[in-house]
């Protein structure tokens, strides 16, 4: 890789030169070495020049004596394979792992820990008459008593921080995991791991200061599958970077491959901490002493894995463990790397529609494990990986406090936990937007997007190339990048697109005059759609807001909508949606104009303007029109999904009002909420009242439930003990009101008016129209559905006082946060 430096200081382009890693060979080839400019632009195709990471490695059926050569080349640790001279702290030799746990226990916080928690047992034993404050002795009684407390805490740490800390011993090992790794993975996808020459060659020049630093490089990756923990250490193993210590959710650790993957960098964390403060402050201490150590470090930034295709919201959990690290200043300063991964097919999106649908998640085990290797044997296209430029974490809090001057002076004076939640969400939600700012838009996500987005059953091979081409355009003049595939035309990208999709996902109409292509499982495809929209999420608010008034028919006048009401249907949808997408942060009115400008140089809208040039009213244009409306309906067939789940959401909650004469205290199961939710959709669905099945989709659904719980709509509490599911109902102003004398739920208030408001944006049926369907069967329906909730809740489920105290609390922590606009 030294020379790799040394030819990346004589570029001639404003690009890095590719990079070519093949066998033993490092190759830069000049930045001219895909096709012209000119093709590119015709084939829609990244300039972002990329090389294949990890080619295909030999088999044995086939080159036995080839296959025999490189295993003994890795076993021997010759030339690259050694990993001897990798860039950052040392790690993978003899005694890793005691060092580490001996570090971890000497932290000042946790033997603090240990100490108070001894403390507090001790009053509790005085108190209960254990400890005699009278005996003569009870001085020299309280003293052993409390070693020994302290002794057995000790111990339970030190086994909790074994079974926790990833255990980086052996150079031998990791060798022989990345052979293997490597075997596996190119089985799966054939075209193997693709990145950025210019982001590799920076990430190593930024590697080496924080290696002198003694600083972790803290890489926060988007999370849509399993194979996301391998491909980055991979990378990191390959480019002779110190491998990151991943955290990994305990249910991964199952016999076997649980251990294969902590020696191989896995830490291993419970999925919920509960009222353990013991073991929170052990999660603590062993991240800040991989920090101060300068190890590397990695999380998921949304926590799990994503099942909907796109960004999930942040998730703050292992964030809050490390800006803490940060503000409390024992850790001086540490790179943050944010980190995109694409696949052109994810293994698990079968399993994640079976999820997404209520069926619930199967625990991993090593016979699902080795079940799934046969998934290994498939070609499923490439991953690339892509890394946003560094930035320092100390750097960003400091750039924070200055633009937000109710923040206290100093960092370590902003370790409080109001300015501390602004801290990680604004931090959350960057790392976010900085994935998606270098995430590539890969061939299947652009195929499932045009067959999502079109109006017929199927489209010809013509038309999907156009509209491919025409999508690719779109992705780029918004900033974002499309995958390149050489010198290949975009029907042969397409084909491979296809081919990689398979027949369960696309299939073809035979016997026609051209092939003609058309969506078999919609909810999968969905998943690829949905790596698209966070590129043209303004452009999709602005038509569903439009839409209001197209959908009305007519003349240009019937259809014509005011400046005003666009903007104020934008803003109440952006707000509907603030936890789901992420939006520029110019603001509301200068991300509309852009938008509505945007539109005008594309001939999609016209522009009516006053004598003083604001625009007073939005028409779509003849030109758009005469296209059939194609661009305008293609960016509301992009959000029109998440509307429809939206609504679906409010339409269920109307049926949380108590019946008539109900004696309980309305308290219902959440869980048992949100599958009435879902069984709601199912049955609308069928019955024609709801457009898509994605909308049915569990995940969307909990987002939804959140933003109306942010929102006040509905009041939730999780009890203290932990074997009683969350509850919820209807805030009262709120909860609609029932007819006295029919008992039926009467469509009005302000709920109604909520749901009716996101109806004015939702895709009209060709047998439904909104008002009077959602006010007599779909209304009558969700009551059947909320009436069996109260029957089913009994009196065991009401809440305790114990309860109602946290849930006052947390109705005034929700207050003194409504800083935000609201719906």
């Amino acid at each position: 890789m030294a020379g790799s430096r040394s030819s990346s200081s004589s570029r001639t382009s404003e690009r890095a030169p590719d990079l070519e890693i093949l066998g033993d060979q490092v190759t830069l080839h000049p930045s001219g070495y895909i096709e012209p400019e000119r093709d590119v632009q015709r084939h829609g195709q990244e300039r972002d020049m990329e090389r294949n990471l990890v080619e295909h490695m030999a088999r044995f059926r086939t080159s036995p004596l080839e296959f025999l050569r490189e295993v003994s080349l890795h076993v021997s640790g010759t030339g690259w394979r050694a990993y001897d001279h990798f860039i950052g702290q040392p790690i993978f030799y003899p005694g890793f792992s005691e060092n580490m746990i001996a570090s971890v226990m000497s932290t000042p916080i946790l033997q603090r820990r240990i100490t108070e928690l001894a403390e507090k047992r001790i009053a509790v034993e005085e108190k209960e008459g254990l400890l005699n404050k009278d005996d003569p002795s009870y001085a020299v009684k309280r003293t052993n008593r409390k070693a020994a407390i302290e002794y057995s805490l000790q111990e339970l740490s030190e086994k909790m921080t074994s079974d926790m800390i990833c255990k980086m011993e052996s150079r031998p090992f990791i060798r022989g995991a990345y052979y293997l790794c490597t075997q596996l993975l190119t089985r799966a996808y054939h075209q193997g791991i693709h990145v950025s020459s210019e982001e590799v060659l920076r990430l190593r020049a930024v590697a080496e200061k924080a290696a002198e630093k003694k600083q972790s490089i803290i890489f926060l990756p988007c999370h849509r599958s399993h194979i996301d923990y391998v491909s980055l250490q991979l990378i990191c193993y390959r480019l002779g970077l110190a491998l990151p210590t991943v955290v990994a959710g305990d249910n991964l650790n199952f016999p076997v491959v649980g251990n294969f993957l902590q020696h191989a960098g896995a830490m291993w964390i419970r999925r919920s901490f509960g009222d353990d403060v013991l073991y929170t402050t052990l999660v603590q201490s062993y991240i800040d002493t991989l920090l101060q150590g300068g190890f590397n470090f990695e999380c998921f930034i949304e926590g799990g894995r994503s099942r909907t295709g796109k960004l999930l919201p942040p998730k703050f959990g292992i964030l809050s463990f490390i800006l803490d690290s940060i503000l409390s200043g024992r850790v001086e300063d540490a790179i943050i790397c944010p980190v995109s991964t694409q696949y052109d097919k994810v293994i698990e999106t079968e399993g994640y529609v079976t999820e997404l649908l209520g069926v619930p998640k199967k625990k991993e085990n090593l016979a699902d494990f080795l079940s799934a290797s046969s998934l290994l044997s498939l070609k499923l296209g490439r991953v690339d990986v892509r890394f946003h430029e560094p930035w320092s974490l100390k750097e960003f809090v400091q750039e924070q406090q200055t633009r937000m001057t109710s923040m206290p002076q100093g960092i370590q004076g902003m370790n409080n936990a109001v300015t501390k939640e602004k801290l990680l969400r604004t931090m959350g939600y960057k790392v976010l937007s900085d994935i998606n700012a270098v995430s590539v838009v890969m061939p299947t996500a652009l195929i499932g997007t045009v067959l999502l987005t079109l109006r017929g059953r199927g489209v010809g091979k013509a038309e999907l190339i156009r509209r491919v081409e025409w999508l690719s355009d779109r992705v780029r003049n918004k900033g974002g990048r499309v995958a390149h595939f050489g010198n290949a035309p975009t029907s042969v990208v397409i084909e491979r697109g296809l081919e990689v999709l398979g027949k369960d996902l696309v299939g073809t109409v035979q016997g026609l005059p051209e092939p003609t292509y058309y969506a078999v499982d919609r909810f999968q495809l969905s998943f690829y759609r949905n790596m698209t929209i966070h590129l043209f999420i303004a452009e999709a608010l602005v038509c569903a807001s439009m839409y209001t008034r197209v959908k009305r028919g007519g003349g240009r006048e019937n259809q014509r909508i005011s400046y005003t009401e666009l903007r104020d249907q934008v803003l109440f949808l952006s707000q509907l949606f603030r936890g789901e997408f992420i939006y520029p942060t110019e603001g509301l009115a200068v991300n509309l104009d852009n938008t509505l400008r945007g539109f005008e140089a594309d001939k999609i809208v016209d522009l009516v303007r006053d004598e003083e040039g604001n625009i007073v009213a939005v028409d779509l244009s003849d030109h758009e029109r005469a296209a059939g409306r194609e661009n305008f309906d293609f960016y509301c067939f992009l959000i029109w999904p998440f509307i429809e789940a939206f609504w679906l959401g409010a339409v269920a909650m109307m049926g949380f009002t108590k019946p008539i004469g109900y004696k309980g205290d309305g308290w219902l199961d959440v869980k048992k909420c949100q599958e009435s939710a879902q069984l709601l959709g199912k049955t609308l669905y069928h019955q024609g009242d709801l457009s898509y099945f994605e909308a049915v989709n569990k995940e969307t659904l909990k987002n939804a439930w959140t933003r109306f719980e942010e929102e006040g709509i509905i009041q939730v509490v999780k009890s203290r003990n932990t074997k009683i599911q969350p509850r919820a109902q209807l805030a009262l102003d709120w909860a609609p009101q029932r007819d006295p004398k029919t008992k039926q739920i009467s469509p009005e208030g302000r709920l109604w008016d909520f749901t009716e408001k996101i109806a004015h944006s939702r895709r009209e049926g060709k047998n439904r129209r909104d008002g009077a369907t959602v006010s007599t069967r779909v209304l009558r329906l969700t009551d059947t559905l909320g009436l069996m909730l109260y029957q089913h809740t009994s009196k065991d489920e009401e809440m305790s006082e114990e309860d109602r105290v946290l849930l006052k609390k947390k109705q005034k922590r929700r207050l003194a946060l409504q800083a935000r606009a609201h719906l």
